[in-house]
């Protein structure tokens, strides 16, 4: 592989690592408000992070890359209210989305069509990721404090109904 194209693939390993730790201390916030559902949601946000990591792990090694484990910032752990928590993901999924775009762009410059191949599924993810947030925000713009209660039962059902989560 094109060590430009490694070198960033690295990075982004470490920053879907870092990622799952902002969710993780975000999870941990909301657990404080007793909000099942947002707590739930954000513990799935923490596991995907995670699964992003691996597949990129599992690509490199797959191209006989040489994989990088590295250190980071501690993530934020205070909040005023699950407006803010969402606001600041969406925010974080966009920087997310600039990088992997950013990744896409190295991919075509060094011609590496395994990895643009690879790199189409992230951009995918990241419209999703992105539109989930959204979403959210728009509804808890809606609902206000009385409604957070009756949004976060049915967080609550949704991760319920998903076969592969586990609820506590």
């Amino acid at each position: 592989m094109n060590k430009k194209l490694t070198d960033a693939i690295n990075t982004q390993i470490n920053y879907e690592i870092e990622s799952a730790h902002v969710y993780l201390a975000m999870q941990s916030y909301i657990s404080t408000l007793g909000l099942d559902g947002f707590e739930n949601w954000f513990g799935i946000q923490f596991e995907e992070e995670l699964a992003h990591a691996r597949k990129f792990i599992k690509y490199m090694n797959d191209r006989g890359a040489r994989v990088e484990i590295r250190g980071f910032e501690d993530p934020r752990n205070e909040f005023s209210s699950i407006l803010e928590v969402l606001e600041v993901s969406l925010a974080h999924e966009k920087g997310v989305t600039d990088r992997i775009n950013n990744l896409m762009t190295i991919a075509h410059e060094v011609k590496d069509y395994a990895a643009v191949s690879l790199l189409q599924w992230y951009v995918d993810e990241q419209v999703e990721e992105e539109d989930n947030f959204s979403k959210l925000i728009g509804q808890v713009k809606l609902v206000k404090d009385a409604g957070l209660y009756i949004l976060d039962k049915e967080l609550l059902t949704q991760a319920k109904n998903n076969k592969n989560i586990v609820i506590e």
